[in-house]
């Protein structure tokens, strides 16, 4: 079991940028949305359980493509390569790790980014500071209330992972966001304590030099397409 990450909470909420609307996270969290023919999908699911018998309960996966609803499985990634096996292994390992906390965070980063974005957009058509601030604010009251709990269960590792899918995001570290919306005070002081936990609120996003930034969007590209972008996942 993974310790909780001390920071996580204060530090990724702030991050997280004073939370999502309803609204938003309707739009970004969430599976891509539904299309008609999924009424005619779950019409045809309730005709069929019409004939099933008392023992008719073993559940499977399926995908509804073209009108039509298909088994689907997703089979066990087939490793190829020249490590002995015990290197490969211990790379599986870390691998495995590494995007479970990807399918983990992911969803918070989005809506991080797309929360910023709005967030901008609004205080650009404000004039007073006092404005601005009461209206950040309200969002970070609103981010507490829905995602204090989710958030302070992340482990240490995984709030390192957030972090970096946040800039990927926004295309701000998460010490430039704190400082932008919290000052420099608040952001020095969150990076002190992720600093005694192994963390970094400054760490950038780096495909060209970083191989672990090419790990993670390789695995966001896949939760993208298994998810974000496919229409027939439900």
């Amino acid at each position: 079991m993974y310790r909780s990450a001390p920071y996580c909470k204060p530090a990724i909420i702030l991050m997280i940028c004073l939370l999502a609307t309803s609204r938003i996270m309707a739009q970004i969290d969430l599976p891509p949305p539904v299309i008609d023919s999924t009424e005619l999908a779950l019409k045809m699911m309730k005709d069929q359980r019409k004939k099933w018998g008392p023992n008719d309960t073993i559940v499977l996966p399926a995908v509804f493509y073209n009108n039509e609803i298909i088994n689907y499985k997703e089979e066990p990634m087939v490793w190829i390569s020249k490590l002995p096996p015990d290197k490969l292994a211990k790379f599986i390992e870390e691998w495995t790790r590494l995007r479970n906390a990807v399918y983990v965070c992911y969803p918070y980063a989005r809506i991080a980014g797309a929360t910023i974005n709005d967030i901008n957009a609004k205080v650009a058509t404000m004039d007073s500071k006092k404005e601005r601030k009461a209206y950040i604010k309200s969002r970070e009251k609103e981010l507490r209330s829905q995602f204090s709990d989710p958030l302070s269960n992340l482990s240490v590792y995984q709030g390192k992972i957030l972090m970096k899918l946040i800039n990927r995001q926004t295309g701000n570290n998460c010490y430039e966001i704190i400082k932008e919306y919290k000052g420099g005070l608040n952001a020095r002081i969150y990076q002190t304590v992720a600093f005694f936990v192994g963390g970094n609120l400054k760490q950038d996003w780096d495909l060209a030099e970083n191989k672990l930034d090419r790990q993670i969007e390789a695995i966001c590209k896949e939760i993208d397409g298994n998810w974000y972008n496919n229409s027939h996942r439900r």
